[in-house]
């Protein structure tokens, strides 16, 4: 059986950055609350609850402002959303080796669906709203012996499903960041992951 390997998606498969931005701008004039999407579009990865919150938002409306979010996103953020350098060759590379490919991102299922579709990208299991340590739930649900994801959350994450934590820089963290987080291998962009991959040092790193 081949090794299930998973993967972040915003700023690990994808670059969603100038729709993100666009569309919690929209929301704030639609609100009348003053929510900066330009920040938020450079430090993805918490879940949008706790970014409104963080943002000001007061608690009793951050669900009808999650709700609404959801409803702009197709719209705005799907047509202007790119692949990341290396992404569509390192899902390509899981399966070239007889493996599986598990994407567990923090965003909106059904959003993050219409990206898959969207890019084309060959994706097995997809599993949205899980952040951080909570994303090794479905880590471990489908065996998956390498994470590879852009932030903080991803390296703790893979670490508590005992799996090989992979850093990519393409995202808001550092190398030294994703290094002093735990990660194991850390690349420039997934670009790196089809070679790290194939080597017999990779393929014999799971846990």
């Amino acid at each position: 059986m081949g090794i299930t390997v998973g993967f972040d998606l915003d700023m690990t498969l994808i670059d969603p950055r100038p729709g993100m931005t666009a569309v919690l701008n929209a929301l704030g004039e639609e609100s009348g609350l003053a929510l900066d999407g330009e920040h938020f579009a450079a430090n993805l990865g918490p879940p949008l609850d706790q970014v409104l919150l963080a943002s000001g938002a007061p608690a009793q409306r951050v669900p009808e402002l999650v709700a609404r979010f959801r409803e702009l996103y197709p719209e705005i953020v799907i047509p202007s959303t790119v692949a990341l350098p290396g992404a569509h060759a390192a899902l390509a590379a899981v399966h070239a080796a007889g493996g599986r490919t598990v994407v567990v991102t923090g965003k909106y299922g059904p959003n993050a669906a219409l990206h898959v579709k969207a890019l084309g990208f060959e994706v097995d299991v997809l599993v949205g709203e899980l952040w951080a340590d909570g994303k090794a739930v479905a880590l471990r649900e489908h065996g998956a012996a390498v994470y590879a994801g852009d932030h903080l959350g991803d390296v703790r994450g893979a670490l508590a499903a005992g799996a090989v934590p992979v850093g990519v820089t393409t995202g808001p963290c550092t190398r030294e960041e994703l290094a002093a987080a735990g990660a194991e291998v850390i690349f420039d962009s997934l670009e790196e992951f089809p070679g790290w991959l194939s080597s017999s040092g990779a393929r014999g790193s799971g846990r």
